[in-house]
């Protein structure tokens, strides 16, 4: 069900936000300062169409995804377990911004987005529902993902998604630490970079498809 609630964090929201800025000539800067309800972030635009963002630093504690570990896990786990009526779904909990959980697949094409996501993103375990996302490892620096969206259902592309899937692919000693990871999303691409410790850095599109006027009272 819609909930209609404000995110915390949206990576293609900032991505779409700054080549707005930039299009309507709000600032001549390549790199702008943006304040979010998660706290500030830096996009940087390129002469290619492209924009980076700095994401910030990921979290995994229990208490800032928010999680309720039922398996006796301890905290900062790669992996926790999600109680379900068929059994216990492993995930890797990840919050950037706002709270993901993410689920490694062997084929991305054959997950069963709808039917586990929507078990997941309201669970019990996740006081504030969360993001699911659903990664197969291609190789060592690309995946491809789909992502049920917390109060929305599966969306074509999750910024945040692409995001903690890379973090978690890394922790999980599936992808490259500090190498661009290039993420596969059914609305496109995007590229990750984190070295652990550090800040996650997101690149990608955005362009102007269309502008109108919206009436609402």
């Amino acid at each position: 069900m819609p909930t209609a609630a404000r995110s915390g964090q949206c990576g293609n929201g900032a991505r779409c936000f700054a080549r707005f800025v930039a299009d309507k000539g709000l600032t001549g800067k390549k790199e702008i300062c943006v304040e979010t309800a998660n706290g500030v972030i830096f996009p940087k635009l390129s002469d290619n169409g492209m924009v980076t963002v700095n994401m910030g630093k990921p979290k995994f504690m229990p208490s800032e995804i928010p999680f309720v570990p039922e398996s006796g896990e301890g905290d900062d786990a790669c992996i926790y377990g999600v109680h379900l009526e068929s059994g216990i779904q492993p995930v890797s909990c990840v919050n950037m911004g706002n709270p993901h959980a993410v689920i490694v697949v062997d084929d991305v094409e054959c997950a069963p987005v709808r039917e586990t996501g929507s078990l997941i993103e309201p669970h019990r375990q996740f006081p504030e529902r969360v993001n699911v996302g659903f990664m197969q490892v291609v190789g060592r620096t690309a995946i491809r993902l789909r992502v049920f969206e917390r109060g929305v259902g599966e969306t074509q592309a999750c910024g945040t998604g692409a995001c903690a899937a890379v973090v978690a692919g890394i922790r999980l000693g599936l992808l490259d630490e500090g190498k661009t990871v290039e993420v596969i999303l059914p609305g496109g691409t995007l590229y990750i970079e984190w070295a652990c410790g550090g800040d996650v850095m997101m690149t990608g599109p955005a362009e102007t498809v269309f502008e109108g006027e919206l009436a609402y009272s």
